[in-house]
């Protein structure tokens, strides 16, 4: 059936915006635009009907033809009412669809010639089901959208022609223009209800969608919320508790932390990875209580905080020596790293390594270097240290996991270039548990300790600015590797005369100090101070003597107390009545002069010492009996000077059968004292060559030396040591190997002068010297 014709009318123009009017549909419009409301006048002298087309774009102020859909609807007027700013409103009833022919030239209105268009299509079962298909849609629809009244349907379920049905369907569903107009174009029924029953299943489609999001964001809105009110609670109880706010609090202020910190980027991006991690962690979760900890670590470390070095040398020398006496060595290095960090700026920090007996100061120079340097102190002890990991911390993973002693004493110091000192580096203990000697030799190196790097913290840490001392009682228990990165700095013990001044300007003062004693109620005599170091204390350091210099204070502390106007004085008569009798017999050199007991000189940790060693010759079978527990070092020097002896037995008018026909027992008194080392090998050999021919040893000289088969004397180590125990001992001659010669410049001027050094180079020489009359041996 083809559309029916009808006549051309000629009608005013209303164009819509963002509105579209349905043949049928009564709705109010509020006219605003000059030529809308002439139009609407032009109309209202007519028959009140207008044409209402829609505009393709909203916001066009003044539409031309092009911009206006051709295919609208005419509508009659029913009502209009004008408003107080201005607008009218009008009550509009779509009556038919029409599209615009031509439109006419006035300038007052929009004015056009239409003609209308009535819908096609007869009715058949086709279109009823259609009909009922779009009312079954739409009643879903409605109960998705919440936009359109149930009512509605039962309104809808009413209208028999399907034509109408679908345009009062299609303006109740909130489309686009462009799409209701489309509705509005398809003038053939059947078309009509199949493209709204598209429309329809997109809408159902979108609204499923729409609900499935709005349900999840509800459920995520209430879990937020339940959340949130839950913290606020938990804050609010905190508070009534008096404790700080819960995590997130702890969150924001890591974050200003770590604004604060000026940390390198390096570690503000690994610390800020952190913090992002712990903010997602329940409070609950023990991985949070691991995190904190690092990044409380991370945060902590000095990365690049420095204190500035006072480089004035003449001050530096001045502590320095206001700390110490003596120690010119260590004392000198100090001031050269200080001039050349004045010259250079920038110097990778030295490594000193101060070796030396126990109680001769080298902890506390290590002090005095940081005081002198204006720098901070941090002192880790090693003694004992068997586990790798306390040098270079734990794995993150293991429980209860902390840095090594390295970062702790860091982070204790909060500069980057703090004075470190490592004591008591040869007493590290090697283990299962690894090497911490090896976990070390990064730490002590100045090319590679710029990136150290520790277990705990992940991230290379600079030590180059540090200046590390470590100390030692003796240099060989330290590992090769470990010794070859440091620089060796030998503080060998004091002299009586250092003693003396150290005791009259240091210990005593701060003794005193310690006893709550004034100066004047205590005096101690120079004689009484010499006695205490001769015969209370033999020591290469200065610990004992300061100890009964502590026990002096003590005794006079009491005194005072009972009497407050007592002074004390102490002179070397009455030292006996406050320390008892002396511990030790000063000048220990022997009385007269013995056959097979020789003066040798030896030299362990805690500095040196005199020992005699008696050589007895029995009946026997030439039996080689050692006794006062020797070292391996030891015994095998004996049994050199023994084959030596044996080797030139005609030369000294020994029966060549003497060690068929006697035992032999060397003994080195102190029995329960461990001795080793290969220094007492001429000691040894004199004393046997005295008891085999009967000659009496000098007791005036000692001796130290290594022996060979062929009876050269060879060089030995701590010199200096051995001499101050020999003029302890009150000996004034000392046979030493040639090669030592050197040495002897290192001892004090005080102790050399009274001494005098006989340097030999052959068993000869020291048997011409030692014995008393040794034109009997040749």
């Amino acid at each position: 059936m083809g559309p029916t014709k009808s006549k051309v009318r000629r009608l005013p123009l209303l164009p819509l915006r963002g509105l579209l009017v349905y043949p049928s549909m009564v709705l109010h419009l509020d006219v605003g635009r000059e030529k809308s409301v002439r139009a609407l006048e032009r109309a209202m002298v007519d028959d009140s009907l207008i044409l209402l087309c829609s505009q393709s774009e909203v916001n066009i102020e003044e539409p031309a033809k092009e911009d206006i859909y051709r295919v609208g609807t005419i509508a009659k007027v029913r009502q209009m009412l004008k408003l107080p700013n201005g607008t009218i409103r009008v009550l509009v009833e779509g009556t038919v669809r029409a599209e615009v022919v031509d439109f006419l030239a006035n300038d007052d209105y929009y004015e056009v010639t239409v003609k209308e268009l009535h819908e096609e299509g007869a009715a058949d079962p086709e279109i009823d089901a259609l009909m009922r298909t779009v009312l079954s849609q739409f009643e879903h629809y409605i109960n998705l959208s919440k936009k359109v009244t149930p009512e509605t349907l039962a309104a809808v379920s009413d209208i028999d022609e399907p034509g109408r049905l679908a345009d009062v369907i299609c303006s109740h569903l909130s489309l686009k223009i462009k799409d209701k107009q489309d509705i509005l174009e398809t003038i053939d029924v059947r078309a009509r209800l199949e493209k709204l029953l598209d429309i329809l299943g997109n809408e159902r489609e979108v609204l499923e969608l729409e609900r499935k999001i709005s349900q999840r964001v509800k459920k995520q809105m209430e879990k937020t919320q339940k959340e949130y009110y839950l913290r606020e609670q938990m804050k609010a109880i905190q508070k009534e508790l008096g404790e700080k706010e819960g995590r997130a609090g702890e969150i924001e202020e890591l974050r200003s932390q770590l604004q604060e910190a000026g940390v390198p980027e390096k570690v503000h991006e690994k610390v800020e990875k952190e913090i992002d991690r712990l903010e997602k962690m329940p409070a609950s979760s023990a991985e949070g209580g691991v995190i904190r900890n690092y990044i409380d670590w991370l945060l902590a470390l000095p990365w690049s905080k420095k204190t500035e070095d006072d480089l004035d040398i003449a001050r530096a020398e001045q502590i320095l020596n206001e700390d110490h006496y003596g120690l010119e060595k260590p004392k000198e290095r100090v001031l050269e790293y200080l001039a050349v960090q004045k010259l250079v700026q920038k110097l990778k920090g030295p490594i000193l390594c101060l070796v030396g007996p126990p109680g001769v100061g080298k902890t506390s120079i290590a002090r005095s270097i940081a005081r002198s340097l204006g720098r901070q102190f941090i002192r880790i002890s090693l003694g004992g240290v068997r586990d790798e990991a306390e040098i270079r911390g734990h794995r993150r993973t293991y429980v209860g996991a902390m840095p090594g002693r390295v970062i702790q004493g860091m982070k204790t110091a909060g500069t980057a270039n703090p004075v470190f000192l490592l004591d008591e580096i040869d007493k590290m203990a090697m283990d299962f548990r690894g090497d911490p000697a090896s976990a070390l030799l990064e730490v002590l190196d100045p090319e590679q300790n710029n990136t150290f790097s520790d277990h705990f913290i992940e991230l290379p840490f600079d030590l180059s600015n540090v200046m590390f001392i470590t100390t030692a009682n003796a240099a060989h228990n330290i590992p090769r590797p470990l010794l070859d990165r440091m620089e060796m700095l030998y503080i060998p013990g004091y002299t009586e005369i250092e003693k003396l001044h150290i005791a009259t300007n240091y210990l005593l003062p701060k003794q005193k100090r310690d006893h709550g004693l004034l100066p004047e109620q205590l005096q101690v005599d120079q004689e009484a101070l010499m006695k205490v170091i001769r015969e209370y204390t033999r020591e290469a350091g200065v610990r004992n003597l300061e100890q009964q210099l502590a026990s002096l204070c003590r005794k006079t502390a009491k005194e005072i107390v009972a009497d407050s106007d007592k002074s004390v004085t102490i002179a070397e008569g009455n030292v006996k009545d406050y320390l008892g009798p002396g511990k030790f017999r000063y000048g220990m050199a022997e009385l007269e002069d013995q056959i097979g007991a020789v003066t040798g000189l030896a030299w362990t940790e805690v500095g040196g010492d005199t020992l005699v060693i008696e050589v007895t010759v029995l009946p026997g079978a030439g039996k080689l009996t050692l006794t006062g527990k020797l070292g391996d070092v030891m015994k095998e020097s004996a049994q050199a000077a023994f084959s030596y002896t044996r080797s030139k037995a005609a030369e000294f008018n020994i029966a060549p059968d003497f060690h068929e026909k006697n035992d032999i027992h060397v003994h080195i008194p102190e029995g329960a004292i461990p001795k080793d080392g290969p220094s007492a090998g001429i000691t040894m050999a004199t004393a046997l060559i005295s008891a085999l021919t009967n000659i009496p040893v000098s007791r005036h000289v000692a001796m130290t030396g290594e022996i060979t088969l062929r009876g050269r004397v060879l060089p030995i180590g701590g010199l200096k040591e051995k001499t101050l125990a020999a003029h302890r001992a009150g000996i004034r001659t000392v046979l030493l190997p040639k090669d030592n010669e050197k040495d002897i410049q290192e001892i004090p001027e005080s102790v050399r002068s009274d001494m005098t050094f006989i340097p030999v180079g052959h068993m000869d020489q020291v048997l011409e010297h030692a014995l008393v009359n040794p034109a009997h041996v040749h």
